[in-house]
């Protein structure tokens, strides 16, 4: 696995962001770790999350549609996104369907509204790559997904868009 680069430096201008992380919780010592790592990255950034428990990967950009929905139409809009979870590759073309469809069907919800969306649906051929990918410790994959959908909420705070 390549070394993460990490940039050393707070992302600007996240305080009191409000992300919705929605997981899949197919794997469940997976996703600790996956939400272990996320949470800390919120707690860092002095921002909030709700957390939304799908059963499996397809079900996340679904749910994340209905919520953020929801939540605007009682004025409390979430600033971003965070999508959890992971696919093992297994003996049938499922793995490539799901992987696939769930990260398509994520970018779409992203750009067509301009949502700040980070992903961090592992793929992996095994459980033991996942587990070093989800481990806040070495791969930090649930910390690397809410600090990329901080990283585009500042970018939206700071061109005056939210």
């Amino acid at each position: 696995m390549a070394e993460p680069r990490r940039s050393a430096s707070p992302i600007s201008n996240v305080a009191g962001a409000r992300l919705l992380i929605v997981e899949a919780r197919y794997y469940d010592d997976i996703g600790n770790l996956l939400m272990s790592g996320a949470r800390a990255a919120v707690e860092a950034a002095q921002a909030t999350c709700t957390v939304l428990s799908m059963p499996g990967a397809l079900e996340i950009p679904a749910a994340m549609a209905i919520a953020v929905d929801q939540a605007a139409a009682v004025g409390r809009p979430y600033d971003g996104v965070v999508a959890l979870g992971c696919i093992i590759r297994g003996e049938t073309y499922h793995f490539e369907i799901v992987s696939n469809e769930s990260a398509r069907a994520l970018m779409e919800l992203s750009v067509s509204r301009k949502l700040p969306l980070g992903n961090g649906i592992l793929t992996v051929e095994d459980e033991s790559q996942a587990i070093v990918r989800a481990d806040p410790g070495e791969g930090d994959k649930g910390g690397d997904a809410v600090r990329a959908a901080l990283t585009l909420v500042s970018l939206v705070r700071s061109n005056g868009a939210h």
